[in-house]
């Protein structure tokens, strides 16, 4: 319990800290001793400056930073999710020659750092004249092996009753996938649509690659354009990061129990 009660606080601090931060004034930061609490250094009142989040809005373009986030996350997710059930549904359901190698072969591609593929991923959309796009933000994130073999697992604990009924009755594969196996595996879908838009929303390294152009980052590469412009103004900037974090805790209670069931019966399911 207590190692529990240990890590818990441990991973709370930094999000209390940050909150405290983006509501104190830049004396207060450095004031000695450092409080939680906002107050101000030489009172030492509590002095609470909402203004903060205000101001991000005035300085930086965070407007645009959230739209393109919010436009890539959600492409990405909603692709990501069509074609990792798609692929699923095959390697779960379907006979073909060489199936099981062929998904060995797939979740091999899972042991390869992205550093590897970044490169001629890269070559490939400069070529394509995808530099600074929509397109460079969200093809190279629709297709993933994890995906694939999470929703894997779950489709095969499906009865396979329920799919043979639905053949007898006159419906064709897609059919069976959109009508029968997509229904009964919302738990599943909703966790891998957790862990997609997560990882979408903070990814910074392939952002930062392939755009140039402030009408085109994402938050992270803007939080890091605004930390070499505003280094000094710690309260602005732990003001945007807590902004940023609010879609995302909003995302994760409103499904966390679907999250919980997703993982639990993902983990059934013959290899």
């Amino acid at each position: 319990m207590a190692l529990l009660l240990a890590g818990a606080f441990t991973m709370i601090v930094p999000f209390l800290w940050a909150i405290s931060t983006s509501l104190k004034t830049e004396d207060a930061i450095y004031a000695n001793p450092t409080d939680l609490v906002p107050r101000d250094p030489k009172t030492r009142q509590i002095s609470i400056h909402w203004e903060n989040y205000l101001k991000v809005w005035e300085k930086i373009p965070l407007r645009s930073y959230y739209m393109v986030s919010i436009i890539a996350a959600v492409a990405v997710t909603i692709g990501r999710v069509a074609t990792s059930s798609l692929a699923a549904y095959a390697f779960a359901r379907l006979e073909f020659p060489g199936r099981d190698k062929l998904f060995l072969l797939y979740l091999a591609t899972m042991m390869i750092p992205a550093e590897v593929t970044m490169i001629p991923i890269f070559v490939l959309i400069s070529k394509m004249h995808w530099m600074n796009t929509y397109y460079a933000l969200i093809l190279p994130g629709v297709f993933t092996a994890f995906g694939t073999f999470m929703l894997r697992q779950f489709f095969m604990t499906i009865p396979r009753g329920l799919e043979d009924a639905a053949r007898v009755d006159g419906c064709s594969r897609l059919g069976i996938w959109w009508r029968v196996i997509i229904p009964l595996s919302v738990p599943a879908l909703v966790t891998l649509t957790i862990f997609t838009f997560l990882g979408s929303w903070n990814d910074f390294m392939w952002p930062l690659i392939v755009t140039h152009t402030k009408d085109m980052f994402p938050i992270p590469v803007g939080l890091a354009q605004m930390q070499s412009d505003y280094q000094r103004e710690l309260t602005l900037l732990m003001a945007a990061s807590v902004q940023v974090l609010v879609p995302v805790f909003i995302l994760f209670f409103a499904c966390q129990k679907r999250v919980t069931e997703g993982i639990v019966m993902s983990g059934f399911g013959k290899f």
